[in-house]
């Protein structure tokens, strides 16, 4: 039978114009607030325009750029982009549907820790692998993906073993894009959910196909804006608008004391949504910890960035993107997930599973322009990562299968053709997967605890692949195929022990997915290490830079300077990453800890902590690329107002282009 919030009036708030009436079960069952039509103008008009502006773009910036359509420029980009636009594209990637979405899912069933456990499980991962980003620039600066690295290091039972993982990595992302941003145009508009599903990824791959890895960027400042704007927007309206019953921090948290006598929390102290004595956030935490390595480090498209990164802003952008990241799943379910609870909608745990707490929000406090404001983030957000991930699984067919395996002597046009077919024949395949995950019966919340158990095990492998000269074959795949098999094994194993029947209900638990991702990645490093340990590699980095390129690329040689710089990095780099990943998940939590449930003012400083970092990401991440580029910029506005831009002819070049916003 499915669930009935059995809705009570507690706060005198009846919400859309005095629709709810006692008792009712759910939220979304009495119609949209959006027409149909703009479902259909956002998923499929927005997608044209996108791509009209994205070539727009890349027209000016070849105008005053040495240009090439080379397969090294596509892929990726001239090796040149700085940080501020590093930074952004890390927003941009790692901002899923599942980011805005999941996170208020999670705030709205366990309060104030389920947006910290996102955010801070999911930040992590990305101040990590800003020590990976910084070792491919210095030992593998000439490679074009990270199975590259894993074919030079290890030959070819690890190269196909771990193209597996990389592509199931890049398909689960995907999926989880799609069936998170059908079901908000669906519950908005009304729109078809599998028209939903299979037309948002294909909006995306014509920008992707025809500019590669600079297109990518070029969108993803615009991307990252408006993510970052409308998540303001959200968070001063939840909390400093004076809209009833929410508009102040004062309002949210007298009402969510009230609703959890309602509705308490299970496992939290005192049944309340204002602690961090939360069990099941707790679990979520280390859940989302685990899961989230996978989708980073085991994610062509984290290393691609990498690759196509200046030496010098190769770890300033990582750990700069990771904080500026932070602020998005944290300020937006602050927001919207306790507003969802403070303004006591009748949302059900099956509504808030299939992402629709923003949706609801967004309904309440701003009407149809909130629900339209809500749905243009959430398509920058599937498109910011689809075109991420397009690109990623068309570079490793590209080059880690049509170069390796079919035809080695390819030249870069053909390299550059590849690349774009399958751009668009993902895009494709992707949304007629999500129809069939729909099908099943599988929700965004469930797809993304299974994550880390499918991939889970591929990380550390990987990571020692770049960072560890002893490390084996035989000690990287049989960690990655054991810790598959062991994940697995225990997932089913605690599922069934624990509630004696095997569905997709009882398998998405949260022990259940808790106990496989820990096995995943705990097994898989522990083979991993023991095999190697017994026979070690003692690998010689310096073959790594043997790894070809098809064109000629000046920017792949880094001068002694740039290497110079990059040991010192790695250094510091180490140290940061290290500091701050302790200071999110250990030392944070534990100082929140002894506040018991949040007194008012507590609260108050909680809130106006993710309030200021959400506006200082936005300032950052809408202003620095143009600062760094300012140079570059003032040259093309100064094209425009002259006309020189419609003389000048694109310059041919040897070496990859540098993407807009790129050059000083």
């Amino acid at each position: 039978m499915a669930e009935c919030y059995g809705w009570q009036d507690l706060l005198n708030f009846a919400g859309r114009a005095g629709n709810f009436y006692p008792g009712q079960c759910d939220y979304f069952g009495g119609g949209t607030v959006l027409p149909q039509a703009i479902g259909w103008v956002i998923v499929v008009a927005f997608g044209a325009v996108f791509t009209l502006f994205t070539s727009l773009a890349l027209w000016l910036d070849s105008r005053f750029t040495a240009h090439s359509g080379s397969s090294e420029a596509y892929t990726t980009a001239g090796r040149s982009v700085k940080a501020g636009l590093t930074a952004c594209d890390i927003v941009s990637k790692w901002t899923w549907a599942a980011t805005l979405l999941q996170s208020s899912n999670v705030a709205y069933k366990y309060g104030v820790s389920g947006p910290f456990w996102y955010a801070a499980g999911a930040t992590i991962q990305v101040l990590l692998f800003a020590i990976m980003a910084v070792e491919i620039k210095r030992k593998a600066p000439t490679c074009h993906t990270v199975l590259e690295v894993v074919r030079a290091r290890w030959g070819t039972v690890a190269h196909l073993t771990f193209l597996v993982f990389c592509l199931l990595t890049n398909i689960i992302v995907t999926s989880m894009l799609i069936l998170g941003g059908a079901a908000v145009v669906n519950g908005l508009t009304g729109m078809n959910i599998f028209a939903a599903a299979f037309l948002l990824p294909v909006g995306v791959m014509f920008y992707t196909a025809q500019g590669g890895l600079k297109a990518s960027y070029v969108a993803s400042w615009a991307n990252t804006g408006a993510i970052l704007i409308a998540l303001v927007v959200f968070g001063m309206m939840t909390y400093a608008s004076g809209k009833y019953p929410v508009g102040s921090i004062g309002a949210v948290w007298e009402n969510l004391q009230d609703v959890a006598g309602f509705k308490p929390v299970a496992n939290n102290k005192e049944g309340s949504y204002l602690t961090m004595w939360s069990l099941n956030g707790l679990v979520f935490g280390i859940i989302n910890v685990i899961g989230n390595f996978g989708t980073v480090f085991v994610d062509q498209s984290y290393w691609q960035g990498a690759i196509g990164a200046k030496p010098s802003a190769t770890y300033k952008g990582y750990l700069l993107g990771g904080l500026c990241w932070f602020a998005v799943p944290f300020t937006m379910a602050t927001s919207m997930g306790l507003a969802a609870r403070a303004m006591n909608l009748p949302v059900t745990i099956a509504e808030s599973n299939a992402g629709l707490i923003p949706a609801a929000v967004a309904q309440e406090l701003l009407g149809a322009g909130g629900g339209f404001l809500l749905m243009l983030q959430l398509w920058m957000a599937v498109t910011a990562t689809a075109n991420s991930e397009q690109l990623a699984v068309a570079s490793l067919i590209a080059y880690d299968v049509y170069r390796t395996y079919i035809n080695p002597k390819a030249t870069g046009k053909q390299m550059v053709f590849v690349s774009r077919v399958m751009v668009c024949v993902y895009a494709v395949l992707s949304g007629i997967l999500a129809i069939v995950l729909m099908r099943i019966g599988l929700s965004l919340g469930w797809v993304y605890l299974f994550m880390g158990i499918m991939i889970g095990s591929a990380v550390m492998p990987i990571a020692f692949s770049i960072t560890w000269k002893n490390c084996s074959a035989a000690g990287a795949v049989c960690g990655a195929v054991s810790g598959l098999i062991g994940a697995l094994i225990t997932w089913i194993v605690v599922a069934k022990s624990t509630t004696g029947e095997l569905t997709i209900a009882t398998l998405g638990g949260d022990f259940p997915m808790l106990a496989g991702n820990v096995v995943a990645i705990g097994l898989s490093g522990l083979v991993c290490v023991v095999i190697s340990l017994i026979k070690p590699q003692n690998y010689d980095w310096a073959l790594m830079k043997e790894i070809p390129t098809i064109e000629d690329d000046s920017n792949a040689m880094m001068e002694d300077t740039d290497s110079a710089a990059l040991d010192r990095a790695i250094k510091w780099t180490w140290m940061t990453g290290g500091v701050l990943t302790l200071v999110l998940v250990i030392a944070w939590p534990l100082l929140a800890l002894p506040a018991g449930v949040f007194s008012k003012a507590y609260f108050t400083m909680w809130i106006v902590i993710a309030l200021t970092w959400g506006f200082a990401a936005m300032c950052v991440c809408l202003f620095m690329p143009w600062y760094e580029s300012r140079r570059h910029v003032g040259r093309i506005f100064k094209g425009i107002f002259s006309g020189e831009v419609f003389k000048a002819k694109p310059v041919r070049a040897d070496v990859g282009a540098s993407p807009i916003m790129t050059k000083g």
